[in-house]
């Protein structure tokens, strides 16, 4: 929709290795475990499957009789012709999904069908209270959205529906013949343009800005009101500060990118990334192209030229902040500017919710391993899961999974658990994760023999 911008950022670790050290089982976890389903790998749609956000369910599509399914927590639906899109709610509790029977199609919320249309598209979008459930469809050549079971105007075109973080306001672009504009709680913007993007609500919900073209220019849409015009704008990049008074998004002019942050442009460059705020919204990051390098650029400070730079970090208390850098064939983290030790692999740093721990995994030649408050943990595994690590929410505990040859387990306090077959694919590759529940328990979703999925609901008892 709207010219991008050059990103490149990729994503930093590979683990692969031996097995050096195994530690035996924790004596202090208490380990329960419930029997969700059992997986028919032949009839299973693999790129279905999808793990809940509580990491408590499973829901996939499977082939049956000519038929697909949908299997949720190892209970059947009904059968359709075809199934797409699987979406649970924020919550956990609703499972959302569109169908098609014959020639018709529709949108089935918690198994019930909904209103038949000729055409589906788009992602099903929950609100993030769970309550509601907005959805693009298609009748007669003319476009709608479906909000709440109620369909709103006819239109010839439509773009992605959008809630407001407190749930209570929908928002998305539309088209009549050659113009388009923005509909907020079903009202039409008078402003009219040749091209839209989606909007985005201010975290408190009160503000909602867009990018727009008109001819060959483009502009953000703030409050209502247009900004200074560019050649282009970065793709999906408007970003509000956390306080949601301040608002940052990528530009170009001409063949150079630059940040325009509380309408102020920054310098330019060959290319910009989405900015982040820090959580007090006093401080702003990017990642900058410059021919071949990258650099950060933190409150228009540059930062050492690398060949790629991961994902920044804020601590939650907005003192510090910490990303992976790869220079030649080698990755460090850098923490407040300072490059950490040399590794042939790292992930993304994680802060404590104290801000005062930092943790990432590593790898260094055939050995992987943790290091936490910059100290390389002893015990080194054949791999670790994606997501890793996690801390408990007092800070004190970390938890992260780990291979030991073919087996997975979660290691706590430094401790092994229960191994399990494949546990790797129900906590990163379908979307699940580790999760703490209280400070000394946390659940995730595990697989044993014979594709059976578990419930693990593990307690350290002190």
């Amino acid at each position: 929709m709207r010219k991008g911008m050059i990103l490149g950022l990729a994503v930093l670790i590979v683990y692969i290795g031996l097995t050096i050290f195994a530690q035996e089982n924790s004596s202090n976890r208490k380990v329960s475990e419930k029997l969700i389903d059992k997986i028919d790998s032949f009839s299973v749609i693999q790129k279905s499957l999808k793990v809940s956000p509580d990491s408590k369910r499973l829901a996939y599509t499977a082939r049956l009789d000519n038929k697909q399914i949908i299997i949720i927590d190892g209970k059947k639906e009904k059968q359709y012709d075809s199934t797409d899109s699987l979406v649970f709610s924020p919550d956990s509790k609703h499972l959302v999904y569109a169908a098609k029977s014959g020639d018709k199609c529709f949108v089935v919320i918690d198994g019930k069908d909904e209103n038949q249309y000729s055409f589906l598209v788009g992602t099903l979008v929950f609100s993030p209270d769970s309550k509601r459930l907005a959805y693009m469809a298609k009748l007669n050549n003319k476009w709608f959205v479906v909000i709440d079971r109620k369909e709103e105007k006819l239109y010839d075109g439509i773009g992605n529906p959008v809630f407001s973080p407190d749930s209570k306001h929908l928002s998305y672009a539309a088209r009549l013949g050659d113009k388009c504009f923005v509909v907020i709680d079903g009202k039409e913007e008078k402003q009219q343009y040749d091209e839209i993007g989606d909007p985005v609500f201010s975290p408190d919900s009160k503000r909602l800005s867009y990018g727009v073209r008109l001819g060959n220019k483009w502009s953000v849409v703030i409050d209502g009101k247009e900004g200074k015009q560019y050649d282009g704008l970065g793709a999906g990049n408007c970003v509000f500060s956390p306080d949601s008074k301040r608002l940052s998004y990528g530009a170009q002019l001409d063949d150079k990118w630059f940040v325009v942050v509380d309408s102020k442009e920054g310098k330019q460059y060959e290319g910009v990334s989405k900015s982040v705020f820090s959580p007090d919204s006093k401080c702003l990051v990017y990642i900058v192209l410059l021919g071949n390098k990258q650099f950060v650029v933190i409150d228009d400070k540059e930062g050492k030229q690398y060949d790629i730079i991961g994902n920044p970090v804020f601590s939650p208390d907005s003192k510090c902040i910490a990303y992976g850098v790869r220079l030649g064939n080698k990755q460090s983290v850098v923490i407040d500017g300072k490059e950490g030790k040399q590794y042939d692999g790292i992930c993304d740093p994680v802060f404590s919710p104290d801000s005062k721990r930092l943790s990432y995994g590593a790898q260094l030649g055939d050995k992987c391993f943790v290091i936490i408050d910059g100290k390389e943990e002893k015990q080194q595994y054949d791999g670790m899961g994606k997501g890793n690590p996690v801390f408990s929410p007092d800070s004190k505990r970390l938890a992260y999974m780990v291979r030991l040859g073919d087996k997975w387990s979660v290691v706590i306090d430094g401790k092994e658990g229960k191994q399990y077959d494949n546990s790797i694919v129900i906590v990163t590759l379908w979307g699940g994760k580790i999760v703490f529940d209280t400070s000394v328990s946390f659940h995730y979703l595990a697989m044993m023999k014979n594709n059976e999925i578990y419930l693990v609901e593990e307690k350290i008892e002190e």
